[in-house]
């Protein structure tokens, strides 16, 4: 659990309007995250980081276990015991999600799906949290449709209801959310999706995020839709299959992801949110003034 670097609130970097006519120049991401600091980035936990092997590449994804932790603990129990190796991407439906379950759940013959090992077959819904004051917060000040509060906790995308005293992770771009049944509790991790397209926030507190791809989104969005009901491959041969999915934290120090994130509680992040609500440069004359929490996307690199 982490403080802010700095006591600085992203409401204190909302700009005032621009003089009419004045000349401005909105410094471009590439440009803010060139001047950011070694302490504004950092390393995921190899105990929250999932690397998944596709054909195509290697997908990044960090689980958010202060959020979603029985789910994130059976996730992991299922890659150390390699569930999910010759499993496959079964579902691409466009503008919503790309989807990675066990293909024979999908069959007529169901005989040969795989088991689960020592995972949980059923968990508790885990939708919302009690909000905590020790987790990190840094808030939008834009508003939200969908929340009176939103912002970003731990470099995940987050609401929140002060009233009630409950948090939540939310269906943004990247977003790994744990599909299930009817049943709240028949969500156990081992079927999962990411969103691809614009976010279905209607989802939130509806479904447990488990995590956020951090790395290889354009391998998952990229792929073909399926042209079934809800995206699903109706032809065996389209599906991807998963070559391996490993925790970070399992392999040898060599062989970890060498990837870095940008801090959500640092000067930097602040910067280029504000750079994005108020954009002035030749092509952008009129700034927007308000931003989305789901367009922002929270950058990462390769260590250094």
């Amino acid at each position: 659990m982490r403080r802010s670097l700095l006591a600085v609130t992203l409401a204190s970097l909302v700009a005032l309007p621009a003089l009419a006519g004045e000349a401005q120049h909105t410094p471009t991401p590439k440009e803010l995250l060139a001047q950011s600091k070694p302490q504004e980035w950092r390393t995921p936990d190899p105990a929250n980081l999932l690397d998944m092997k596709l054909p195509q590449g290697h997908v990044l994804i960090e689980l958010a276990p202060d959020f979603t932790p029985l789910h994130a603990a059976n996730i992991r129990t299922m890659v150390r015991e390699h569930y999910f190796d010759g499993l496959a991407i079964v579902r691409v439906q466009d503008n919503f999600v790309t989807q990675w379950d066990d293909p024979a759940a999908d069959d007529e013959d169901k005989a040969h799906i795989k088991p689960l090992g020592s995972a949980k077959q059923t968990l508790p819904p885990e939708y919302t949290r009690a909000i905590d004051p020790k987790l990190e917060w840094t808030a939008l000040p834009d508003g939200d449709v969908y929340a009176p509060q939103v912002g970003f906790s731990e470099g995940f995308p987050a609401a929140r209801d002060p009233a009630i005293g409950r948090e939540w992770l939310t269906h943004c771009y990247g977003a790994v959310g744990v599909a299930r049944d009817i049943d709240p509790q028949s969500g156990n991790g081992s079927a999962l999706y990411a969103i691809i397209g614009q976010a279905p926030r209607g989802l939130d507190r509806n479904l447990a995020i488990a995590g956020r791809v951090i790395q290889g989104m354009e391998l998952l969005s990229a792929m073909p839709r399926g042209p079934a009901p809800m995206g699903f491959y109706t032809d065996k041969k389209q599906r991807v299959t998963i070559e391996s999915v490993r925790l970070a934290a399992d392999l040898p120090p060599a062989q970890r992801p060498k990837i870095e994130v940008l801090r959500t509680d640092s000067a930097t992040f602040a910067k280029l949110i504000e750079a994005k609500r108020n954009r002035r440069d030749a092509f952008y004359t009129v700034p927007a003034g308000k931003i989305d929490l789901c367009s922002i996307s929270v950058p990462s690199r390769e260590a250094r």
